[in-house]
């Protein structure tokens, strides 16, 4: 039975690099929890009323620093964002998914 990365965050692959990847994970919808500290400018209540990162008109996370393909909010990132795991099997399929 194949294994699926999704499931697999324990195994961590040490070839994957967030700095030479596409920042994939900054297209994801990210729920801002109400502990997080993020500021309130890249994140904006959705139609449901859940506070959410706000995304640009082309999807990508608007805390992105396009320039360096970064975060730049980095250390007041969601508890979400901190929990994907670089080279982690979701991290992967999300990778995977992507090309």
């Amino acid at each position: 039975m194949p294994l699926d990365l999704r499931d697999d965050d324990e195994l961590i692959d040490p070839t994957v690099h967030c700095s030479d990847c596409e920042a994939v994970c900054c297209r994801l919808l990210v729920i801002v929890e109400p502990e997080d500290r993020v500021p309130r400018g890249p994140a904006d209540p959705d139609h449901e009323g859940l506070v959410v990162m706000a995304r640009s008109e082309d999807g990508w996370c608007v805390a992105l620093d396009r320039q360096s393909m970064s975060c730049s909010i980095y250390e007041l990132r969601p508890d979400t964002c901190r929990r994907f795991t670089m080279g982690g099997g979701y991290c992967r399929a999300i990778r995977e998914d992507y090309r």
